[in-house]
């Protein structure tokens, strides 16, 4: 049995899997993703923040108070405004900061401050970044976590040199642990 909604009341009513399907869909109505994000539901409010379609004020509202999980769509949302992106940078939970790292509307101010985070994985999200400075590239190279240097390596701007310096880093790291 297909649910067809024909009024926005209706789209609460279909079922779980129908209701995230419609809230995940980027061709969703912006204004059924403003009634979506106050759904009972994390997993549908999640599908709601991640959404490109959804209006930014729904993204602002859904970045305070919200679970761990919602600011962190929001924070990977790519529609999400620089100034969203810049106050998330400074959540308290690493794994909203990552999101922010690893988005690629990120304002390059912000990727060089979390370049200093203390978590490895917002560091990783900022040498993965496009966006990322090549000077600051070239610092996190030398940084201590692998998984760190393992993002440079994603990352298309990224000097050869300082690929090749990975390299042998990782060539040096195998020899050791064998």
């Amino acid at each position: 049995m297909s649910v067809d909604p024909k009024t926005p009341e209706d789209y609460f009513d279909a079922g779980v899997r129908a209701r995230y399907d419609i809230a995940h869909n980027p061709h969703t109505s912006p204004s059924i993703l403003a009634q979506l994000y106050t759904d009972v539901n994390p997993n549908i409010r999640l599908a709601v923040s991640v959404n490109p379609s959804t209006p930014i004020d729904i993204l602002v509202k859904m970045s305070i108070g919200e679970p761990t999980m919602i600011r962190q769509g929001v924070a990977a949302n790519p529609s999400a405004p620089i100034s969203l992106l810049t106050e998330l940078s400074i959540d308290k939970d690493n794994i909203v900061r990552q999101s922010v790292a690893w988005n690629p509307n990120t304002p390059v101010d912000v990727l060089i401050r979390l370049s200093d985070d203390v978590d490895q994985y917002v560091r990783r999200g900022v040498a993965k970044n496009p966006n990322t400075p090549v000077d600051v590239l070239i610092r996190l190279s030398g940084d201590v976590s692998r998984g760190v240097r393992q993002g440079l390596e994603k990352n298309p701007n990224t000097p050869p040199q300082i690929l090749l310096q990975l390299e042998a880093l990782e060539v040096a790291y195998h020899v050791t642990e064998s």
